[in-house]
C-alpha cells in the first residue's frame, strides 16, 4: 500500500512539474520606454483598489488596461510623509519589460507627522512580454 501511494505521489509531482515552464527573460540591447506619471484619478478603478488592499506593504503590479499599461510599485508604511519616488529606468528588451525605482527619503524638516504609503504609478503602452521589477 505504501509503494501505490508513493508511486502516486510521484506521478501528481511529476505531471504537476511538466505543466509549468520556465521564461528566460534575456536583458540584451534594452530600448527606452516612454511613459508618463499617472495621477490616482487616472488608474482605472480596479487598479486603484489593489492599491488601497496593499499599500501597507512593498507591493509591485502590472495591470493591463486597452492598449495601455500600468506599472504601480508601492514602498509600504513610512513612519511620516514627505518621500519621493524617482523612475531610475523603464526599458525593454525582446523578450521583457525592466522597471526600476528608487524611493527618496524626506528632509529633516518634513520628517514626523502622520505615516504615508508612497507608490507610483506609470502609464506606457502595452506589450506582451513579463515585467521585470528592480
Amino acid at each position: 500500500m505504501k509503494k501505490i501511494l508513493a508511486l502516486l505521489g510521484l506521478a501528481v509531482l511529476f505531471f504537476t512539474l511538466c505543466g509549468c515552464r520556465a521564461v528566460r527573460i534575456e536583458e540584451g540591447n534594452r530600448t527606452p520606454l516612454s511613459y508618463t506619471v499617472a495621477e490616482f484619478s487616472q488608474i482605472p478603478e480596479e487598479a486603484q483598489e489593489l492599491i488601497r488592499e496593499k499599500k501597507e506593504s512593498e507591493f509591485q503590479l502590472a495591470y493591463q488596461r486597452g492598449e495601455d499599461l500600468f506599472l504601480i510599485k508601492g514602498y509600504g508604511r513610512q513612519m511620516s510623509g514627505g518621500y519621493s519616488i524617482q523612475v531610475k529606468e523603464l526599458s525593454a528588451s525582446s523578450n521583457a519589460i525592466f522597471f526600476e525605482t528608487k524611493l527618496i527619503g524626506p528632509s529633516e524638516e518634513v520628517q514626523g507627522g502622520e505615516p504615508s504609503f508612497p507608490y507610483i504609478v506609470i502609464r506606457t503602452e502595452y506589450r506582451d512580454v513579463p515585467v521585470q521589477f528592480q
